[in-house]
């Protein structure tokens, strides 16, 4: 019995639907093929299914050491395993073979505990000279705090060129958009951050980790590096970059609803380019010490505190103050509207929350001053009230 479909069996609304679908179908196809991404140097590769490329020592050596045990695993697997199949196959019974029975040998209790001693010892002696050498932080040319915070990384250059740096680096605004709207784009899509690490070539690069909230990781790939981030201990490792450009990672440990969103983005330059760029920073750092005495007209508080919340407040609370689930809004807060400004000012000082609102202490006392005058006056926050700088001075002391 055969039965044969015809466009007639069916309603003319249901073979509607079902091209309706069938195009839909081919739109979301292109749709994909057309947001294809290419590998990205320095971050992850399409398909990517080894480990990443090294540009450090360090990284090339676990590289090595991951083919070397695989090599010895295979070996043993084939050994084991053809072993077994062989003796299954020519003593098997239906050919008549007579099992042999003995018990107590002191040669296969010799062999099966040397055996196992030398591949421990074989695997063992090349691991640990890579892992000793991942531990030696010693006589580096450049130490950095990196400090986890939900959900950035915080950096302050400690030792060496650049010392007294210190700065948020966060997603990319654009990413979090790209993201809250489905639309991902971009081979660095959620990678991209506003400011990278810089660090110089073929120089020893010391991070110390910690964190402010909960347990973090800073890591790297290419770098070879995966270290966590304590709150209230310090840890650390090393690197020595071989290669200029971008490397990225991610933070490796699962620290909150915003994981996805704390990328890291290391950006390796020659000396005169990170020797230039130290420079910059320092001047930067010169014009953000403004006199805490001065007084301040509210347009120009209101428009230097637009610049401080768009680059360290609006990826959580967003460009227009409603926050986003757990994070409050600012747009119509009590403490935002109450006439005694030292609330806000100690909530920036110190944080809440256990840390969900982090403390905003490397700010200066005139770009606080800024954030708060903006936010008590704009969005519907129209109070009037003006904050400033000698008050945060005041509230530090």
């Amino acid at each position: 019995m055969t039965m044969t479909i015809t466009k007639q069996a069916y309603p003319p609304a249901l073979w509607h639907k079902a091209s309706q679908v069938a195009l839909a179908l081919a739109a979301a196809l292109a749709a994909s093929a057309a947001r294809a991404v290419n590998d990205l140097p320095g971050g992850p590769a399409v398909n990517q299914l080894n480990l990443h490329p090294p540009v450090t020592r360090i990284a090339a050596d676990q590289i090595w050491l991951h083919w070397f045990v695989l090599a010895i695993c295979a070996v043993i697997f084939v050994g084991v395993f053809g072993v077994m199949f062989y003796s299954i196959i020519k003593h098997r019974k239906s050919r008549g073979h007579k099992a042999a029975h003995f018990h107590e040998s002191t040669t296969v209790e010799i062999v099966w505990t040397v055996v196992p001693l030398l591949i421990v010892i074989l695997m063992v002696l090349p691991a640990t000279r890579t892992v000793v050498a991942m531990k030696d932080t010693s006589a580096s040319d450049l130490t950095i705090k990196a400090t986890g915070v939900q959900w950035k990384w915080g950096y302050e250059y400690l030792k060496g060129e650049g010392e007294g740096i210190a700065f948020y680096s966060m997603l990319d605004p654009a990413q979090r958009e790209m993201s809250n709207a489905g639309k991902p784009a971009g081979d660095d899509y959620l990678l991209k951050v506003d400011y990278p690490l810089v660090v110089p070539v073929d120089k020893k690069v010391r991070i110390i980790t910690t964190a402010n909230d909960v347990i973090h990781a800073w890591m790297v790939p290419a770098f070879g590096v995966k270290q966590d981030a304590l709150p209230g201990f310090v840890r650390d490792t090393w690197f020595r970059a071989e290669q200029i450009g971008d490397y990225y990672g991610q933070c490796a440990e699962l620290c909150g609803k915003e994981h996805a969103y704390m990328p890291i983005h290391v950006k390796v330059v020659s000396a005169q380019d990170y020797s230039a760029w130290v420079a910059g920073e320092m001047r930067k750092i010169a014009a953000r010490a403004d006199d805490p005495a001065k007084v301040w007209p509210l347009d120009e508080l209101v428009a230097r505190g637009a610049k401080v919340y768009a680059a360290n407040c609006a990826a959580c609370h967003q460009a227009s103050g409603k926050g986003a689930g757990a994070i409050k809004p600012i747009d119509g807060a009590a403490v935002v509207l109450d006439a005694d400004a030292g609330k806000q000012i100690a909530v920036l000082l110190n944080g809440q929350n256990n840390g969900a609102m982090p403390a905003w202490k490397q700010l200066s006392d005139t770009e606080l001053a800024a954030v708060i005058t903006f936010t008590k006056n704009q969005w519907s926050n129209k109070t009037g009230q003006i904050v400033q700088p000698a008050a945060v001075v005041a509230a530090r002391k």
